[in-house]
């Protein structure tokens, strides 16, 4: 089953949308972690003015002996341009108060201490002025400009605060909102030049390539002035588009040369078994030139009818899933290497060293036909090497290993020339042998690899030995 694979997206669910929502949001954050800060120290600016106006009050007090002397002229304006109620002034174990005339002092009082603070302590008491501090009075506490034993106390009204924190919060609010409205949208303009547009052509792009891969006009013109990368994306995109087009339109003109080649092939075969027919009718005649000549033709012949064949199974090969069972590995390999004529040859010694015990859970039919292959080449090449070895022998032993169980496939023929072992289990092009396909063993490394394992060439100095590596538990006593 295909995965679905969405569209591009809308204008308000794409990338653009994220990011700058995104961007925007970090920006509010930011805001609001200096806002506060920047609150608190406008509300204690706001205190240490009124508290300075108290100060000039201490230089009154300090200029005129008795304090309870001085006219409400002078005290009320005093209070009234800071607007307090009252003004209390500690020093040297001695208080002094002025308050403004007619007014009656409160009995509770808000406390605004400024001797000691910190920015917690500074940022709770903003948002409690701002939140409840609408018809308290307010005590600032302090010490006067220039001294450090004396204290000054202002009592005021707590509202003209909150009313200039809530005007100041509100101007903070939004010029915040602009500049990060301001700041998300060069942003947005910078990264959708940048990225996000790079981006979306090369989303557009790919959709449409994977929709008709085999439109040439579809693979993306890569920008070659960039260098970063996006551009080395769109590149490396672009290559790859142009080399799965050029793949795809390489194999179906080799699906299609492909079932040419097998048509042909069929009639062809059919025509050189007719030829083998008439051939052996040749054969039987008692002409001495035709007796000499026959076994030549007849057996150029057969080598062309398997050619024929073999190409037409392995154009036929259908990559079924394996459908592993237990299978006895020894009575297995007696029957490959009789099927491929390893077993009662007049010349070759067959021999068979798997334990008795050794149960392999495996597909039987893969490795039946990678094991007859495996024999067929190695009859063939003790065959072919004539009188030249003394004892030709076939070797099929297993062994378990850590991780896996390997059967070895052996002989001591004169071993594969370097041509075949360049080019090994590649269809067409790794035959040992004149004349030869080399599709055996392309089809024996398809089977074993479908079935976990791998197959290889052992390199011992001597004849040749392929090794099949199946997977641990493959493989069990009885």
């Amino acid at each position: 089953m295909t995965r679905d694979i969405a569209k591009v997206p809308g204008p308000l669910t794409g990338l653009s949308v994220k990011l700058i929502t995104a961007i925007a949001l970090v920006i509010v954050l930011v805001q609001i972690a200096t806002f506060l800060p920047s609150l608190a120290n406008y509300r204690i600016g706001w205190l240490e003015d009124r508290l300075r106006v108290g100060g000039v009050a201490i230089r009154v007090f300090d200029a005129v002996p008795d304090v309870m002397d001085l006219p409400v002229e002078i005290t009320d304006p005093l209070l009234q341009s800071a607007g307090a109620i009252a003004i209390v002034y500690r020093r040297e174990g001695q208080t002094d108060l002025i308050v403004l005339d007619a007014i009656t002092m409160p009995e509770q009082t808000h406390l605004a201490d400024l001797r000691e603070t910190n920015p917690m302590m500074s940022i709770v008491a903003a948002l409690d002025t701002l939140a409840f501090g609408g018809q308290r009075t307010l005590r600032i506490v302090g010490h006067p400009p220039g001294t450090s034993d004396a204290v000054v106390e202002v009592l005021m009204p707590e509202n003209p605060l909150r009313a200039d924190l809530v005007t100041y919060a509100t101007n903070i609010a939004l010029v915040s909102i602009v500049i990060a409205g301001v700041t998300a949208f060069v942003i947005y303009i910078l990264t959708e030049s940048l990225l996000i547009g790079p981006i979306k052509r090369l989303t557009a792009a790919m959709l449409a390539f994977r929709e008709n891969p085999e439109n040439g006009t579809l693979v993306i013109v890569p920008d070659q002035t960039r260098r970063d990368e996006v551009g080395i994306l769109e590149r490396a995109l672009s290559d790859t588009q142009a080399e799965l087009f050029a793949m795809l339109r390489q194999r179906r003109h080799l699906a299609d040369l492909g079932m040419a080649v097998s048509k042909i092939n069929h009639d062809l075969r059919n025509m050189l078994t007719s030829a083998q027919l008439l051939s052996d009718q040749v054969a039987n005649l008692d002409d001495p030139q035709v007796q000499r000549l026959a076994p030549r033709l007849v057996n150029t012949l057969d080598k062309a009818i398997a050619f024929a064949q073999t190409v037409l199974d392995y154009g036929r090969q259908q990559s079924n899933p394996p459908r592993p069972q237990p299978v006895d590995l020894r009575a297995l390999g007696f029957e490959a290497a009789l099927s491929a004529g390893a077993t009662g040859h007049p010349r070759i010694i067959f021999d068979n060293k798997v334990p008795d015990d050794l149960v392999i859970s495996v597909d039987p039919d893969h490795l039946a036909r990678v094991l007859v292959n495996l024999f067929k080449n190695a009859r063939e090449a003790l065959e072919a090497a004539g009188t030249t070895i003394s004892r030709p022998e076939i070797g099929f032993a297993a062994m378990a290993g850590e991780e896996n169980i390997r059967l070895l496939v052996s002989d001591n023929g004169p071993g594969l020339p370097p041509r075949a072992r360049e080019n090994l289990f590649v269809a067409f092009e790794g035959s040992a042998k004149a004349g030869g396909t080399g599709l055996g063993l392309a089809i024996a490394r398809e089977l074993v690899e479908a079935n976990g394992g791998s197959i290889e060439l052992v390199d011992d100095g001597e004849g040749t030995v392929f090794a099949i590596d199946l997977p641990l538990g493959a493989g069990e006593r009885r």
